[in-house]
């Protein structure tokens, strides 16, 4: 009768051999398993890519659309701004829009919107389809260039901002008066024009 070959160790040939096919076993399953991986992140890049691609074209309506917001308060704000600085105390003699500043000889760079002036004051308008935190901290700095440009050309005057938006948060509204700018915002077939007081004051540059 034939017995069993056994190893050194006492294992049968047959015990080693089918250890080695259950081996080969776990390393099909897992080289399976690690395809499958693949194939679902493969797929999970593929989703983000396209997820991606919709919030860039999303970004890129948005802006757009806040564009086109813009130029629609532009022109209807502009026409009206002295009219309505008037009833607030102001008497700018001129109006007039996307005013800019580029004097290379001292880094300075601005671009304005809508710019008001007379022989005292000027006032800078910054306008947005939605006003948020940011713009208004980038009007501050835009204000501060102004400053600057008009201190190398001796010009003494104040200089006033304010911020006109389509649409006004609450929270951006309260932290633009904050900063001392004037906030103009739609209102009807026209628009208001709020002025930093009580417990805010108007900045003046």
């Amino acid at each position: 009768m034939e017995t069993a070959q056994t190893t050194g160790d006492g294992l049968t040939f047959e015990k080693v051999w089918a250890a080695i096919q259950a081996t080969n076993e776990q390393m099909k399953e897992t080289d399976r398993q690690m395809k499958e991986t693949a194939r679902r992140m493969a797929e999970t890049d593929r989703r983000m890519e396209e997820t991606a691609r919709q919030m860039k074209e999303t970004d890129k309506r948005v802006g757009e659309i806040t564009n086109r917001f813009g130029e629609m308060v532009e022109y209807m704000v502009i026409p009206n701004l002295l009219e309505k600085f008037r009833e607030l105390g102001f008497s700018f003699t001129k109006a007039y829009p996307d005013a800019k500043i580029a004097d290379r000889e001292h880094d300075i760079f601005a671009e304005i919107d809508a710019f008001m002036e007379n022989g005292d004051k000027v006032m800078a308008v910054e306008i947005k389809a939605k006003p948020n935190t940011d713009d208004i901290n980038d009007h501050i700095e835009r204000m501060e260039k102004l400053r600057a440009y008009a201190d190398l050309h001796h010009d003494k005057r104040k200089y006033l901002g304010a911020v006109a938006g389509v649409v006004f948060g609450n929270s951006e509204k309260t932290y633009a008066l904050k900063k001392g700018f004037y906030v103009i915002e739609p209102s009807g077939d026209t628009f208001t024009i709020t002025e930093p007081k009580g417990s805010y004051h108007p900045h003046e540059w």
